[in-house]
């Protein structure tokens, strides 16, 4: 019964992508600050532009994935994967010494450095399980990303349901929560979850996307589940408990994918199942060989579509279109999280949980819903997977426009409609990056993307957001300032809307430059599923 869940056999490889999938439910942490960024203001009485850095240099720690990049090619799997979980247990946990006033608020530097290494240990867990998982299920890119990201989305909304159902919003508890869970998931994945090879042919392909199809709707009734449980209103004691074990119990359903395919080989013949086997045991270099068999023939530089080093992916145009566009919807879209605390409270909200509730559970719906459709749209028409990211540009820019109308209810529709469109552009953008620029050196190139976000945090949040809050707020007593009204965050929103425009030219643009790459895939695909093909 070991060897059926070895990671080289089929039910091992699943249970890996389950271990993933439980890794990223737990590490979108770095989304979280509005939960406790209120007690951290209170307790060194800060102003908004020193709390929004306090934000940016959370966001900072993202620089530092490049070093995770470089680790995911010369390190395994685990070794990474525990790099970041005990990271987040020093970066999380000191910030829940200063909260719970275990000890007294560091200097402002020292918060720094602890915030940076809190958003630094999500980069490791984050490049494990998505190269890893890629690699493992490179012929459903799309479902991949869209799932694993979108789990990620969920995580905020998990960690805030549950300690709401469990300790009434307590921000110290909240920021335990994020110390130590992560590290008790990561266990998981680090016996199951490794580098195996992709599926050979078109029935296992096929069978893969069935098996993905299962996660998705799981994944789908976990988020209504999370939902309802915020609209629902204020809740007792034992109800809310009886809700997180239920949510425990849904987090682990996709364990009966592995058990399904475990118990299908058990009524096999010894001699069918020794050839499914030998099938998961042959070295990944042979399907690396046939992936990159075009590159290999030809001497000159690889144009799109072929593996690429990290300099000669650096010297593409259609990266740096990629690079900027990534950054007007993503550092837009965190610039809203970072701030959704402060924007409930100009606008007159005493409970702004809600808010980073609903961004999180739509910007799941965003991730995995974009990941499955842009991934059928190429299997059935061969449609550029970056157009995507420009139809989320013109819905995120409306949103912003929006939430600066500060009509009632337009902080939950901006809420939603943001956490949707920055859902969309992540999901989206991992799968395209790896069929622009191959996976050679897909972990390295993810990480320069997500630069972006300690970017973006910089400029829209630390900077554009800082300023302008700060330029409207009035001093409070003790050193700290505050805002109240629509006029607080109005002009932010506008220059966010246009970013977002800007960003949706770019996405045609490279819509555009790459239709024939995708038409490639398509063909490729579809000459596959022909009937002499081999199935």
């Amino acid at each position: 019964m070991c060897q059926k869940f070895s990671p080289t056999s089929p039910a091992g490889k699943w249970l890996g992508f389950v271990s993933a999938v439980w890794v990223q439910a737990i590490s979108g942490n770095n989304y979280t600050f509005s939960n406790y960024s209120g007690a951290l203001k209170t307790l060194m009485l800060l102003t908004q532009l020193q709390l929004n850095n306090l934000s940016v240099a959370k966001d900072v720690g993202k620089a530092f994935g490049i070093l995770a990049g470089l680790a995911s090619d010369r390190l395994p799997t685990p070794v990474i994967l525990l790099i970041g979980a005990v990271e987040g247990v020093i970066g999380y946990g000191v910030q829940w010494l200063v909260v719970s006033r275990r000890i007294q608020p560091l200097p402002y530097w020292a918060m720094c450095i602890f915030l940076c290494m809190g958003g630094n240990s999500t980069t490791w867990m984050n490049t494990a399980i998505l190269v890893t998982c890629i690699r493992n299920f490179r012929k459903n890119r799309g479902p991949v990303s869209g799932i694993l990201k979108g789990y990620v989305g969920l995580s905020t909304a998990i960690f805030t349901d549950v300690c709401t159902a469990l300790f009434a919003d307590d921000p110290a508890k909240f920021l335990l929560m994020l110390a130590i869970i992560p590290l008790v998931v990561c266990m998981s994945a680090v016996v199951f979850l490794r580098e195996t090879p992709p599926s050979s042919y078109a029935a296992e392909e096929k069978e893969e996307s069935r098996y993905f199809g299962v996660v998705n709707v799981l994944a789908v009734i976990i988020a209504l589940y999370l939902l309802a449980f915020d609209l629902s209103g204020p809740h007792g004691r034992l109800f809310s408990q009886i809700f997180a074990v239920i949510l425990l119990v849904l987090l682990a359903a996709p364990l009966v994918i592995p058990m399904y395919i475990s118990a299908k080989n058990l009524i096999r013949s010894d001699s069918k199942t020794g050839d499914v086997e030998r099938d998961f045991s042959t070295p990944l270099l042979v399907a690396e060989k046939v992936e990159t068999k075009l590159a290999a023939e030809e001497k000159k530089r690889p144009v799109l579509g072929e593996e690429h080093t990290i300099l000669e992916a650096l010297k593409t145009v259609d990266f740096w279109i990629l690079f900027t566009s990534f950054l007007c919807g993503v550092g837009t879209g965190l610039a809203v999280m970072n701030n959704l605390g402060q924007m409930g409270l100009a606008l007159g909200y005493s409970d702004v949980s809600m808010f980073v509730s609903l961004t999180s559970i739509w910007g799941f719906f965003g991730r995995i819903l974009s990941g499955s459709v842009s991934e059928y749209f190429i299997k059935r028409a061969g449609t550029p997977r970056p157009i995507w990211n420009a139809a989320s540009q013109i819905l995120m820019a409306v949103g912003y426009i929006t939430m600066a109308m500060a009509m009632p209810g337009s902080l939950y529709v901006g809420s939603v409609v943001v956490g949707i469109c920055y859902g969309v552009r992540l999901a989206v953008t991992v799968p395209t990056a790896s069929e622009l620029f191959g996976l050679k050196c897909y972990g390295l190139i993810y990480n320069i993307l997500i630069l972006n976000l300690p970017l973006g945090s910089f400029l829209f949040s630390g900077l554009l957001a800082g300023l302008l809050y700060d330029s409207q707020a009035t001093k409070t007593a003790g050193g700290g300032n505050t805002c109240v009204g629509a006029q607080c965050y109005r002009m932010i929103f506008v220059v966010m809307a246009i970013a977002c425009l800007i960003g949706f030219g770019l996405d045609v643009l490279l819509s555009v430059r790459t239709n024939r790459i995708y038409s490639r895939i398509y063909a490729a695909r579809k000459s596959k599923k022909s009937p002499n093909a081999q199935s």
